[in-house]
C-alpha cells in the first residue's frame, strides 16, 4: 500500500512545541547511533534541553523550523548563522549552516525534508546570505540524495584514520 501525501505546513517552532520536539529528535539521534556507534550514543534523558531549544528560539541568527501535519511534527530543520574565522586566508562572510534536518519516518519520502529545506533558503535569503552549508555522514544514503536533488555540491571532505589497531572499525550502512 502506498503512502499517501499529508497535507502538510511549515512553520516556526515555538516553545510551546518541546514535548512534540524530543520524540523527532530521538528518532534522528537513534538513526545515528544505530549507523555509528563509535561516534554517537543514545542521551540519557531529553534528546535537547528546553534551555537548548528556547536559545534556538530567542536567538536572531538561528531558527528552528517544523513540518506541521495535521497537529503532528513530521520533521524538523535548524538553521543557524554562521561567519567564517578570521584569519586572513579566508574570505570574510555570513553563511546559514543547516545544523540538523530530521524527517520522522512515517513521512518519509514526502517531500517533507524539501519543504523543510526551502525554507531555510527563504530564511537565509531573507538575511542577505548567499549560501547555505550542511554537514552529512557517509552512510545517509536518503538525506545525501535528497541534499544533492536540491542542488548540493560537496565543497570539502572530512577524512579518518582509526588508530585502534589495524583493523578497520566496521561501521553499519543504513538506507
Amino acid at each position: 500500500m502506498a503512502k499517501t501525501e499529508p497535507a502538510v505546513s511549515i512553520r516556526a517552532a515555538t516553545l510551546a512545541d518541546y514535548d512534540a520536539l524530543c520524540p523527532v529528535f530521538t528518532e534522528g539521534d537513534a538513526f545515528h547511533v544505530q549507523a555509528l556507534p563509535d561516534v554517537f550514543r543514545a542521551a540519557e534523558g531529553a534528546p535537547r534541553s528546553r534551555q537548548f531549544i528556547a536559545a534556538i528560539l530567542t536567538d536572531p541568527n538561528a531558527a528552528l523550523f517544523v513540518a506541521d501535519s495535521a497537529g503532528a511534527i513530521a520533521g524538523i530543520v535548524i538553521v543557524v548563522i554562521r561567519e567564517a574565522a578570521a584569519v586572513p586566508i579566508l574570505v570574510a562572510r555570513r553563511y546559514a549552516f543547516v545544523d540538523s534536518l530530521v524527517v520522522r519516518e512515517p513521512f518519509r519520502r514526502m517531500g517533507i525534508g524539501r519543504l523543510l529545506m526551502e525554507r531555510v533558503h527563504r530564511w537565509s535569503r531573507e538575511r542577505g546570505l548567499g549560501e547555505v552549508e550542511l554537514n552529512v555522514w557517509e552512510f545517509n544514503q536518503g538525506a545525501r540524495s535528497l541534499y544533492a536533488s536540491l542542488g548540493y555540491e560537496t565543497s570539502r571532505r572530512t577524512l579518518v584514520k582509526r588508530l585502534r589497531g589495524e583493523e578497520p572499525v566496521r561501521r553499519k550502512t543504513c538506507t
